[in-house]
This record gives structure tokens, sequence and C-alpha cells, in this order.
């Protein structure tokens, strides 16, 4: 009971990060994938730079960035703190930020092919019967590119779950509170615990495994 205790701690709370970032690199992922699919405007370079910047960066680089803005005196720290009373530095929120920001490239360069995929002509013929380009993007487009964005959601998923570096630097490695899966592993190295180590290791391979299957699954549809 103790070791499923152990276990289901980090577990649970790598789930509830990894969902809850998804959730919001989804929304947003679709956004921007959209715009840089659809859209010509000045700065389109820079912009997919700056959402791909956070795939090549090391881990600790975004890490840093993100205590720069999470801090108290921040532009997200400031503004949590204002409506909690309470910094975001070293919790569960700063871990889903983290994990936030490392996945969303994934998301958008996966939808933002799947997108620019889109037959033009199909998207021409809908607004010809008197639909708008929101109706078009909403019934068409996103339908037609719907693989690419389940492929996105799931990879951007899978990175969330492994994220470690950049959470390790704006949340810590607080057991209950902010030790997911691969802060535990690596806490259980530190002090020599390898069973717990290689169980916690075990767990997450078997999670990945089954996600990259899903994933190759979604593209032979």
């Amino acid at each position: 009971m103790e070791i499923f205790q152990i276990i289901a701690t980090p577990l649970l709370l790598t789930l509830k990060i990894s969902v809850i970032a998804t959730l919001f690199v989804t929304v947003l992922g679709i956004l921007i994938a959209y715009i840089l699919a659809k859209r010509e405007f000045p700065g389109k370079g820079l912009a997919d730079v700056m959402v791909t910047m956070p795939m090549v960066l090391p881990p600790t680089v975004t890490g840093y960035i993100l205590v720069i803005l999470l801090g108290k005196n921040g532009v997200i720290g400031s503004i949590f703190t204002k409506f909690t009373g309470s910094g975001i530095l070293f919790t569960w929120q700063a871990a889903a930020i983290a994990a936030f920001v490392v996945s969303l490239p994934l998301m958008v360069k996966t939808t933002t092919a799947a997108i620019g995929a889109v037959d033009r002509n199909v998207e021409e013929a809908s607004r010809i019967l008197g639909r708008n380009e929101f109706e078009t993007a909403l019934f068409i487009t996103l339908p037609l590119a719907k693989k690419g964005i389940i492929a996105g959601c799931v990879l951007s998923f899978a990175r969330a779950v492994g994220e470690f570096g950049a959470t390790l630097m704006v949340a810590g490695n607080i057991p209950g509170k902010t030790s997911t899966m691969p802060l535990s592993i690596y806490g259980a190295y530190q002090t020599g615990n390898n069973e717990l180590a290689n169980l916690l290791v075990l767990i997450l391979v078997v999670m990945s495994f089954v996600t990259i299957a899903a994933t190759g699954k979604l593209g032979e549809r």
C-alpha cells in the first residue's frame, strides 16, 4: 500500500498537469497554427521562430526565462500574485505552465502542416456556397486536418508528461506538491532508491509506448 501511494501521488500529479497543459496547448496551438498556415503578415517568420524556440532551447534556459516571467515582479507572476495573494513559483500551476510552454511547439508544427495540406479548392468551394471564413475553418478545414491535430495533441501530451528541466527550475521537486514522475525518478536516483526509480521508469516507458502506438494508429487512418 505504501509503494502504491508513493507511485500514485506523482503519477496523478503528472496526469493532472499534462491534461491541463494539453487542453490549453490544443486551443492556443490550433489558433496559432491556423494563422501561420493561412495568413501572411509582417513578422510571420519571427513569430514562427518564437513559437519553435522552446523546442530547441536547453530546458534550463526555457526554465530560467519562465522564472523571470513567473516571479513576483514578472509579467505573469505579478498578475497571479495580485489575484491570489501568493506567488506562482514552486507550485503545480508553475509546472503546468512549463509543460504548456515546452509542448506548444509540437502542437503548432504538427497542426500547421496538417492545415496547410488541406485542399484550398475545397475551402474555396465552401466560401462560394456562402460560408464565411470562421465557418469554413470550423466545418471544413479543421475536420480535414483532424489527423494532424489529434497527433499534435497526443505528442504534446507525451511531451508534457516527460517534461523535466523547465519544471525543475520553476516548480522545484517538492514531494506531493510539484514532484512529477520525471522529478520523482530524479529524486529516487539521487537518494539511491534504484528500485523505485526503476519502477517509475517502467511506468513512463509503458506510457510512452502507448502514446507512440496511438500516434501511429492515427497516422494509418
